[in-house]
């Protein structure tokens, strides 16, 4: 698509993004017209040409200097809730479990940011943690259009709850400009996000692009402030599984100059297997491993 914006390697962007949902759907879940942002309005009414998929996503952002083979870093310092509310919902022929749920259903969970708590129901907070549940690229132009529901080797869809405000995402790139987009935003989330949906709602973020031409990765990688991340996706979940274990074993290699065998055994006795990606298409898991076990190693 025609990139919204164009900026050098190293600029930082505001960035809002929309809940994915109609309007309508919203007031019928019990939202006063009046908390349904003009955007989303707009969108709904104005944009008649459509990508497949089901989110709403801002951009294109066009990073100059960035080449295929480079890696885009991309840095979030500040993500801020835009709404007072989120939604989860329920939705026939979503969910890990859909043929137990066959019906559909939407809550509306009130958020209240000072105290940092989502009310999911009586006696239940849950802890806000904003984040993105889409983040990438351009996926290489052999692929063609293709949905924003699965994630892939341009990211995504990969629905990472601990992609939070203070961590980095590295993407590799596979067209000119890198094309980067954002959406999904979510006030918290399971790991799995089993439903298809988590505490959906509009956020606001600030974004620094970096490119990298001294790296050189095939899938998303991220770091947060405690631990390094490979990221595996796959339709099939052992296939996406020993795509992280890989990615993270050539990481222990190239970064962190550790022989291929005990880099294998690292992956067992440090190494968390999570399962970020359950109900988009192909399934998510991403291997962490603690920065604080590298006392010696740069």
């Amino acid at each position: 698509m025609p990139p919204v914006l164009k900026i050098r390697s190293g600029d930082t962007v505001d960035i809002h993004t929309l809940i994915t949902s109609s309007p309508q759907r919203l007031e019928a879940a019990g939202i006063p017209p009046d908390q349904v942002e003009q955007p989303l309005r707009d969108i709904f009414q104005q944009v008649t040409v459509k990508g497949p998929g089901p989110h709403i996503l801002t951009g294109p952002i066009y990073i100059k200097d960035a080449q295929p083979g480079d890696v885009l870093e991309v840095r979030m310092p500040s993500i801020r809730l835009a709404l007072p509310y989120a939604y989860n919902s329920s939705n026939p022929g979503t969910g890990f479990l859909a043929a137990d749920y066959p019906s559909a259903t939407m809550k509306i969970i009130p958020l209240e940011e000072k105290r940092g708590v989502a009310h999911f129901a009586d006696g239940i907070d849950l802890p806000i943690r904003p984040f993105f549940g889409s983040m990438g690229v351009a996926p290489p132009e052999l692929s063609g259009r293709i949905s924003s529901r699965p994630p892939w080797i341009h990211g995504g869809n990969m629905d990472d709850k601990d992609l939070v405000a203070g961590t980095v995402l590295y993407l590799p790139i596979h067209v000119r400009g890198a094309l980067f987009a954002v959406g999904d935003g979510h006030a918290g989330q399971g790991h799995g996000e089993v439903d298809g949906t988590a505490m959906e709602t509009s956020l606001n973020a600030t974004f620094q692009f970096i490119v990298r031409k001294d790296m050189r990765i095939r899938w998303p990688r991220a770091e947060t402030p405690t631990s390094f991340i490979a990221i595996g996706l796959h339709e099939d979940l052992n296939e996406a599984t020993k795509i992280a274990l890989t990615e993270l074993i050539d990481f222990l290699m190239t970064e962190k100059h550790v022989s291929r065998d005990d880099a294998y055994m690292l992956a067992s006795v440090a190494t968390d297997l999570s399962i970020i990606e359950l109900v988009d298409g192909n399934k998510g898991v991403h291997a962490s491993i603690p920065k604080a076990i590298f006392v010696g190693k740069k």
